[in-house]
């Protein structure tokens, strides 16, 4: 049997909030340390409760060493041009189509031409290819969307033009019968 899907939102109660805090931030931790050995990296986790008390984890000999090393890598990167991480943006979400673009873009300019390597060439070329396919695949299923839609509208209006026909062809006969009668009543009085 399978776990239910928990739905993300806050806990309302306080003391459920805590023991899933404390159990999750357990986890978190255990899952950092398995990282660390499993994969030979340095792995700092840095957690403050809701009351300011301070929980971390750091594989390497001191976290002001690693601290340091993410500092230098963000100047780094601001500085140079760095496309290993090319599909990520800076708050580690999948960039869009356009900063996607742009970033790539900027990468062939002029200045940074001779940092880039063949590989780096070829990763960029991929998420290209990647993303027009997503482009094209959408654009192609707007396209039948609209046109399933445009169909769908045309027998509307059929029906609807069948029924005003033959709302129209009712009045007609009753207009006549209606003469019929009219004229009955005159000759008889």
């Amino acid at each position: 049997m399978g776990r239910k899907k928990l739905e993300i939102k806050q806990i309302e109660d306080n003391s459920a909030r805590m023991i899933c805090f404390s159990k999750r931030r357990n986890g978190l931790i255990k899952k950092a340390k398995e990282l660390s050995v499993l994969c030979d990296v340095d792995v700092t986790s840095i957690i403050f409760s809701k009351r300011g008390k301070l929980y971390d984890y750091c594989s390497a000999s001191s976290m002001a060493q690693v601290l340091q090393q993410y500092q230098s890598r963000v100047e780094n990167e601001k500085d140079g041009c760095d496309t290993e991480d090319l599909l990520y943006s800076r708050n580690g979400d999948y960039l869009t189509y356009s900063e996607l673009l742009k970033t790539v873009g900027s990468e062939l300019k002029e200045p940074h031409v001779d940092k880039i390597s063949v590989a780096d060439l070829g990763l960029m070329q991929k998420q290209l290819e990647t993303a027009l396919m997503d482009i094209r695949s959408t654009k192609t299923k707007m396209t039948t969307d609209a046109q399933s839609s445009l169909q769908e509208k045309e027998k509307m209006q059929e029906e609807e033009k069948k029924n005003f026909n033959e709302i129209v062809e009712g009045n007609k006969c009753a207009k006549k019968k209606k003469v019929v009668i009219d004229l009955n009543i005159a000759a008889d009085g």
